[in-house]
């Protein structure tokens, strides 16, 4: 048996003979993106498309950055080799396309060395500063959509401009010194699954900057460019199966590769601060009014995983394609996309519907991307004020159906109450108010609305009677029978 061979530059001319490798240089090159969340969706996505643009002969490449202690981990991967990595593209059919990527080419962490980090994001050559930071990272009030002021980093971080904590301190840092040393402003284009994602990102850093330092602000939103994106691409977790696979199959030493699907997508708002490297050559789609696109994706994608993973949980299906291999949760799924989600969109120009939405249920079902029901409900505080339950206030507006989106919401309080599947098995999803979910959920045998009474959470949702009556009747037969599936079938069949 052959010895693996450790990732890094020296041995890409060996790795070459297993799969395709940087044939591009990765000295000397322009480090115009700084990457704030360097995790496996950003190597999958961005990172994958630079690396393209690299192989067409772009010279821009990405300093990544990591802002607290846990993202060291990554950070010592990546120096370990060179910054490459494996991307592991796993087809239906089977197929498995490792790809070594090199479009990463230093790393820097702010929880070590805050100074070095805001001097990387002002150096002249920074065009632009990417984030995935996911949707709990830019510290607005679901409910009311206002910056939150009473997080204690962010008071720290006003009172001490130097030390900085999070991204807000980070980069209005970093703008001041921009500002100071008479240089042209920066892009700052957010990746994250948020509606409006720029706009978000544009309001909540003023909102930090006006406290700070209200002339700085008036200079980020006088200069500073805030896109708007929507990103597509299925990234799971990385399994110790895929580190061995590489080890086995490709004889290949790779600390942290990263797997994905095919498909992939983003489609940018064209409106940058001091340029941008030519992404529309590998695929990117630059349009003026990113909303449609966004809408659609967060509201059938992101919701249709939501819709599978929290059903999906309480059964004690363990991964999203098993969701879609059972029957009756594909059903589900696709009568949630047709009669509840897809007719709050309107019409998208250059897309079909159907299509599209058939097109989830294959990618979904991809054998090959055993993609957690766990990772799925990560974070589902976060998630699905933005994914779920705005098409809930939406059809309520306009008369259309609730009932099953409402049935997620049940079955969400459940698992935070009993923390437990319909098998008796313990359910562990994390969440950043996991202990503020299970309390409330813990009152709803006392009062059945205690649960969507979170109005961070849910807004004012509780005081729609035709949203509570439904709740409240899919809640009691949860509690009665112990089960998901009865009352899947319950309303499918009313449909």
């Amino acid at each position: 048996m052959n010895t693996p061979i450790k990732l890094n530059q020296l041995n890409l001319i060996e790795i070459e003979n297993r799969m395709p490798v940087p044939s591009y240089s990765r000295t000397n090159q322009d480090i115009d993106i700084i990457h704030i969340g360097v995790g496996g969706f950003h190597r999958a996505h961005l990172a994958y498309y630079v690396h393209l643009l690299k192989k067409e002969g772009a010279s821009t490449s990405i300093c990544g950055i990591g802002l607290r202690e846990g993202d060291r981990k990554i950070q010592e991967a990546l120096i370990n080799q060179d910054y490459l990595y494996t991307l592991i593209v796993k087809h239906p059919n089977g197929e498995i396309v490792p790809e070594v990527i090199g479009s990463i080419v230093d790393f820097e962490l702010g929880v070590e060395d805050p100074e070095a980090v805001i001097e990387r994001m002002a150096f002249s050559s920074t065009k632009i500063i990417s984030l995935t930071i996911t949707e709990g990272g830019y510290n607005f009030d679901p409910a009311t959509g206002e910056f939150n002021f009473d997080n204690l980093e962010i008071q720290d971080e006003i009172r001490n401009p130097q030390e900085p904590k999070t991204i807000f301190g980070f980069l209005t840092a970093a703008m001041k010194l921009r500002r100071d040393r008479g240089l042209t402003a920066l892009t700052i284009l957010s990746c994250d699954n948020i509606e409006h994602n720029g706009d978000m990102t544009r309001k909540m850093l003023l909102s930090f900057a006006e406290v700070q330092d209200p002339e700085l602000a008036k200079w980020i939103a006088k200069e500073v460019c805030f896109p708007n994106s929507m990103v597509d691409r299925i990234t799971p977790i990385t399994a110790t199966s895929d580190i061995d696979m590489l080890e086995e199959d490709y004889h290949l030493k790779d600390t942290w590769p990263v797997t994905c699907e095919p498909f992939i997508q983003w489609v940018v708002e064209d409106k940058f601060s001091s340029g941008r490297p030519e992404f529309e050559k590998v695929g990117v789609q630059f349009v003026s009014d990113v909303a449609p696109y966004e809408k659609m994706k967060l509201r059938m994608l992101n919701a249709g995983h939501s819709v599978l993973g929290l059903l999906g949980i309480l059964y004690g299906h363990p991964t999203i394609n098993s969701c879609v291999e059972d029957e009756l949760f594909a059903s589900y799924l696709q009568t949630f996309l047709d009669k509840e989600a897809a007719p709050i969109l309107g019409n998208i120009e250059g897309i079909d519907i159907v299509a599209y939405r058939k097109s989830l249920l294959d990618r979904f079902g991809n054998p090959n991307i055993k993609d957690s029901v766990n990772r799925i409900c990560m974070e589902s505080s976060a998630k699905l004020p933005k994914f779920l339950i705005s098409t809930i206030h939406e059809n309520l507006a306009v008369g259309g159906s609730i009932k099953l989106a409402t049935l997620v919401i049940a079955a969400w309080c459940y698992s935070c109450d009993k923390k437990i599947n319909q098998n008796g098995q313990p359910i562990d999803i994390i969440d950043t108010l996991s202990e503020q979910l299970h309390l409330a959920a813990k009152q709803t045998k006392s009062d059945p609305l205690a649960f969507i009474k979170q109005k961070t959470i849910f807004g004012d949702l509780y005081k729609s009677e035709l949203f509570t009556n439904c709740y409240q009747e899919q809640i009691q037969k949860i509690y009665t029978d112990n089960t998901i599936i009865k009352h899947m079938k319950e309303l499918l069949s009313n449909e």
